[in-house]
């Protein structure tokens, strides 16, 4: 704690975000940085707590206190070091973690906590323009082959770990790109895609296997993997949508949200994509059902898309704007959440809940919407209860922002053999295996749709399991 009378004496400073009449025509990342002296400064208002909520409330478990001392005294390279002890990819979590640490920030109390997630970012890019981040190989090597399938965060990190212990990693992906949702989806105007390439070619240096436009289970037999593999980490995500089935569902117009975000983002890389098939907003009224972070990135990307108006609903009450009792500091707090795409124009509205999709000549052009009530039970327990207040909303398209299910059973899953706990997840063990031999599982796959920092932390874990295990 280099400086004890910081936090008073600093107010909090974000870097904000590029204006709002020049981002919304490019995809480039909107969030702004502040100069090393001001991030410096940013990083001196930690107090170096004797109980650190912020260590507490990460799921990979990292030591802010201690970087954001380093970062204050100008120790990028140490700062970075530091952060990389527990976390594998801070320039991924500094661009899109929702900041579990800066909620239960003791100066979160007074809401001004420390910019931690921002400086995350900012001492990765340092660490990255000044050649601080190299290549780790091991320098020796076990013999032991590891298949990992999905390259997404809980893929990538179970890889760099296990291949640090020394054990050959060939990493299986089904898309044409490498990086799971963090290259297709999420918009490119939260993460710029180099910043995942960068860290490929580190993991390609280390000497970590990668193979594209593979789905194991179709393209090669999960017998095969077996097979050939000392152990299998599956690493799938959470792809199977949660979906609604009012009158008028099978209509033309209405979407997946990962469909249209993940089709964005292949437009922008120059993938191949069947000109029949893109979904495009310019001149539509789009409706976003869901009011969660993907609702939110699709709301962005309709709006650069060039559409009319953007609506998004949420069948949940809004909730408070700054505190709420329910969830007091230092837990995750359930308040309004505004983000960049919102503030670039969108009407949102909430306790609305989807009743019928109305079209002409099989395409959308209305929807339906009723006002719902919530009240709590005796046991404390939300109940849902119709009003009868229904309006009409003009949509041309709309995107289901529901958020995921469960893993894609058919396919891998099913052939494996693999059982499924209650809610349809890879069922695993204390030491994160599957009921099959050798086969374990880790990210979304096992734990259901989650957030990236404890994907990460997922895979770091599972290296762990495996290794030991072998």
């Amino acid at each position: 704690m280099g400086n004890p009378k910081a936090f008073i004496n600093i107010p909090r400073k974000d870097a904000g975000y590029r204006p709002i009449n020049e981002r919304i025509y490019d995809f480039g990342e909107v969030e702004q940085t502040l100069n090393r002296e001001d991030r410096k400064l940013q990083a001196s208002r930690c107090m170096d707590c004797g109980v650190p909520f912020c260590h507490w409330s990460c799921p990979l478990g990292n030591k802010m206190p201690e970087w954001q001392d380093l970062i204050y005294k100008g120790q990028w390279k140490e700062a970075i070091e530091v952060l990389h002890e527990t976390n594998n990819f801070p320039d991924f979590t500094g661009r899109i973690c929702p900041a579990l640490c800066e909620k239960s920030c003791v100066l979160a109390l007074h809401e001004a906590p420390v910019t931690i997630r921002e400086n995350e970012a900012a001492v990765t890019e340092v660490a990255f323009i000044e050649g601080m981040i190299k290549a780790r190989p091991p320098k020796t090597r076990t013999g032991k082959k590891i298949a990992v399938i999905g390259s997404g965060p809980a893929g990538l990190a179970a890889a760099q770990q296990l291949n640090r212990k020394g054990h050959h990693v060939t990493v299986f992906e089904k898309e044409n790109g490498l990086g799971g949702l963090l290259r297709y989806g999420i918009p490119n105007f939260k993460l710029n895609k180099n910043i995942i390439d960068r860290r490929l070619a580190l993991l390609v240096e280390e000497g970590i296997e990668f193979k594209t436009n593979i789905e194991i289970g179709k393209d090669i037999t999960g017998k095969e993997i077996m097979q050939n593999y000392d152990a299998v980490c599956i690493a799938v995500g959470a792809g199977h949508p949660r979906d609604i089935s009012p009158k008028g569902r099978s209509l033309k117009g209405i979407h997946f949200a990962l469909d249209f975000l993940s089709q964005q983002n292949q437009l922008i890389m120059g993938e191949k994509v069947d000109e029949n098939k893109i979904i495009s907003a310019k001149d539509k009224h789009v409706l976003v059902i869901g009011g969660g972070d993907t609702g939110s990135d699709c709301v962005g990307t309709s709006i650069r898309q060039g559409a009319v108006k953007v609506t998004q609903i949420e069948i949940l009450p809004q909730p408070p704007i700054d505190k709420n009792p329910d969830t007091p500091w230092p837990y995750y707090p359930n308040i309004l959440k505004t983000s960049s795409s919102h503030q670039e124009g969108c009407v949102r509205k909430w306790s609305l809940n989807t009743t019928k999709f109305i079209g002409e000549k099989g395409k959308l052009t209305e929807v339906e919407v009723e006002e719902v009530e919530w009240t709590k039970d005796e046991s404390g327990r939300w109940n849902m209860k119709p009003t009868g207040k229904t309006e009409i909303i003009k949509a041309d398209l709309v995107f289901l922002a529901l958020g995921f299910i469960h893993p894609v059973h058919e396919g891998l899953l099913t052939e494996l053999g693999v059982q499924f706990d209650g809610r349809g997840n890879v069922a695993t063990d204390k030491e994160s295996k599957s009921n099959i031999g050798k086969v374990f599982a880790t990210g979304d796959a096992a734990m259901g749709a989650s957030l990236v920092v404890r994907a990460i932390a997922s895979g770091r874990q599972v290296a762990e399991d495996i290794h030991n295990s072998l």
